[in-house]
């Protein structure tokens, strides 16, 4: 499912720039739904111990201020589009999502009462590497998640004038 989204969303993308077919409502919706469907993986991983809550924090308080930002842009009839910030950090995060289904396998196959294809013994390496990786994704995630929310700032603050 998460691998399917996140095609689904990059396809979804190419097709309505190639065919010239940007709305203002997709220039809204396509966002809010990228956002409902990578909060619910991060909520999934944080619940688990993968991801740190509070790279989730970053994460969810610049969503809802970018929702709100949108929300006063759209009072004036004016859409606040992607930004190339936005797509290197939705890149990251689906790096650090599937870092995270890595690690999660990782740990259930190595798992001691796990009777899988692998002994557990082969398996702590893989998953401390994994660990180590996934963690170096989650805090460029919150970096980028930051730097996003400057530059929308500073887009806001050219179109709402």
């Amino acid at each position: 499912m998460f691998c399917w989204m996140e095609l689904s969303d990059l396809i979804d993308g190419r097709v309505a720039r190639a065919h010239n077919q940007i709305t203002p409502f997709g220039k809204l919706f396509d966002p809010f739904a990228d956002v409902i469907s990578r909060v619910t993986y991060f909520l999934a991983f944080t619940s688990i111990g993968i991801m740190p809550l509070w790279v989730l924090l970053i994460v969810l308080y610049r969503e809802f201020s970018i929702l709100f930002l949108r929300m006063l842009l759209g009072l004036k009839g004016i859409a606040m589009g992607a930004r190339m910030g936005g797509k290197l950090k939705a890149g990251i995060y689906m790096v650090a999502g599937l870092l995270s289904l890595a690690l999660y396998t990782a740990q259930v196959y190595g798992s001691p009462g796990f009777s899988g294809p692998v002994p557990y013994s082969d398996m702590s390496g893989l998953t401390n590497i994994l660990s180590t990786l996934t963690l170096i994704a989650y805090i460029l995630a919150a970096v980028a998640t930051i730097l996003s929310f400057i530059d929308y700032l500073v887009q806001f603050r050219k179109l709402y004038r």
